[in-house]
């Protein structure tokens, strides 16, 4: 049925049922929605979704965030399954991809109540953090689309669960495409100025939303710690789960000292910071696997869903191997999150940045395949990405960006940075390909820049994702002023999403623009460069 259609539809009802708003003011408002509705992927769902607010019209993005709200508070028994017939072992995944579904969906509202918050206080002024926030719920909803049809088990559940996340992010698809239409009187022009980036220099270069106390925190020699966590007793606590624990939910600081802390991390809580004695004398360390019975956001060693994490001097490891297939070192849903001279070592999904805004300063990642992956929007800055030998005979690939949405601020960014092989791969890497990156979903948006490239990486760069050669037209793969033997373009990808830019564009994935860093990393006291270099 035509949006024209639908649109007629409503007034005639409108009309039929003495609506209480007079005819010409109803006109009018569907007219607005006729118009809005028609820059959505979605139109046809955008004017239903519409209906309900017929009678007392709110502002079109606030009532389809609304609309989004209402069709994903869904109850726990909404998840639910009779388990007789499955085997214990099919019965146990069914039953960690609901409870994951769960805290997705928890997750995804959190951040659709940020959005209405920030809509009603000012679109325009608010614009960036409702896209992220508007993104995050969308990204959410597909990761557990995504863990449901990896299942592939016979019966209705995870069937209706996907159908059901799929029509949730056609809701959040309609409302991020209106959002990414406000025009705003603020921050529009591109900063990369001189000046701008002394200035910033001054303040020891890190985003505006990193505060002044936690930028001191970042940059200070003396740990002003809440809590200390030792192996040998000499803290007040031995365990870093156990401090976690007993953080209030603002900015913590809990100090490790140096050790290996076999421990597996999940927290939702804001404001946790760590600081440990170096990248590789204080590690937090699990071997959980795929290929050992987790599921893939299972197997994570570090998993952090609450804001403003800053980790400091740390290391995340996952020691499975690579025959583990995915094993996560460390996973992050962290809006604001930073980390500073961290180290982050695994082999096949060695970082998932599932979403929001991260930045990375001075950490060395470690993996083989998609060692980089998820959809938040992140921003590596003067980091070594190392590739290591890969299991058999496969390629590695470094970034595997899962932006599904050409409405999604999100991407990865990766500047300054230097991309190499580990010393054991190093002698071998000759016989196997690597790449920079692959897209693992349609809208896949990967910027490499001012980066030195080792001839680790394949003369054509890129790589296609297992069947979605379609993705070559739709994805957005691009390169800028980089160096190093593998850095030449002349034998690149010749897709019509790969593009080799200038500094006109390439400004747009900086620190400032991208994740509108100097906002809040300054607070966080993390070295950083606003824009180009």
């Amino acid at each position: 049925m035509g949006l024209l259609v639908l649109v007629v539809l409503w007034l005639l009802g409108y009309a039929l049922g003495g609506a209480s708003m007079t005819w010409a003011a109803t006109r009018s408002f569907q007219m607005q929605v006729q118009t809005q509705c028609s820059y959505t992927r979605y139109p046809g769902l955008c004017v239903q979704s519409l209906k309900e607010f017929q009678d007392h019209p709110l502002d079109i993005m606030t009532a389809l965030v609304n609309r989004t709200v209402s069709e994903t508070r869904l109850p726990n028994s909404y998840f639910g399954t009779r388990s007789s017939h499955l085997e214990a072992q099919e019965a146990e995944r069914v039953l960690s991809v609901t409870d994951y579904c769960k805290n997705l969906m928890s997750m995804s509202l959190k951040r659709l109540d940020q959005s209405l918050s920030a809509l009603e206080d000012s679109p325009r002024k608010n614009k960036h953090d409702i896209q992220t926030w508007l993104s995050a719920a969308l990204t959410f909803q597909q990761a557990c689309k995504d863990s449901t049809d990896s299942l592939g088990l016979s019966g209705d559940l995870m069937p209706r669960i996907s159908e059901k996340m799929d029509y949730l992010s056609q809701l959040a698809s309609n409302s991020l495409a209106l959002v990414s239409r406000i025009t705003h009187d603020y921050g529009t022009k591109l900063k990369n100025s001189t000046k701008r980036r002394r200035a910033e220099e001054k303040s020891q270069g890190f985003p505006k939303w990193v505060s002044a106390k936690d930028r001191k925190l970042l940059q200070t020699s003396t740990i002003k710690a809440n809590a200390v966590v030792a192996k040998d007793g000499t803290g007040n606590y031995q365990t870093i789960s156990e401090a976690i624990n007993a953080a209030p939910g603002n900015r913590f600081v809990i100090y490790v000292k140096a050790g290996v802390y076999k421990e597996k991390i999940r927290s939702n809580k804001n404001g946790i910071t760590l600081i440990g004695d170096g990248k590789y004398s204080t590690i937090i360390a699990g071997d959980d696997s795929v290929a050992g019975g987790s599921s893939m956001p299972g197997s994570a060693t570090f998993t952090i869903t609450g804001d403003d994490f800053i980790a400091r001097d740390i290391g995340f490891q996952n020691t499975a191997g690579p025959g583990g297939e995915q094993a996560l070192a460390l996973y992050v849903a962290s809006d604001h999150s930073v980390f500073y001279r961290c180290s982050i070592a695994g082999y096949q999904d060695t970082l998932y940045a599932l979403a929001l805004r991260q930045f990375y300063r001075e950490c060395d990642i470690y993996g083989t395949i998609d060692f980089i992956f998820g959809n938040a929007a992140a921003v590596f800055q003067s980091c070594s990405l190392v590739l290591r030998k890969p299991r058999g005979d496969s390629y590695n690939v470094i970034l595997a960006n899962g932006r599904d949405d050409p409405g999604q601020n999100t991407g990865f960014s990766v500047q300054s940075c230097r991309i190499t092989a580990s010393s054991d791969f190093s002698p071998v890497m000759h016989s196997y390909n690597s790449y920079l990156g692959r897209p693992w979903k349609q809208y896949s948006r990967t910027v490499v820049m001012e980066s030195s490239i080792g001839d680790v990486i394949s003369s054509r760069g890129w790589v296609e994702w297992p069947g979605e050669g379609s993705y070559a037209k739709s994805l957005y793969f691009a390169e800028y002023s980089n160096t190093g033997p593998g850095a030449g373009t002349s034998n690149r990808v010749k897709w019509p999403g790969f593009h080799v830019i200038g500094p006109s564009e390439a400004v747009k994935f900086t620190v400032g623009n991208f994740i509108a860093g100097n906002s809040w990393l300054p607070s966080t006291g993390v070295t950083f460069i606003s824009g180009l270099g």
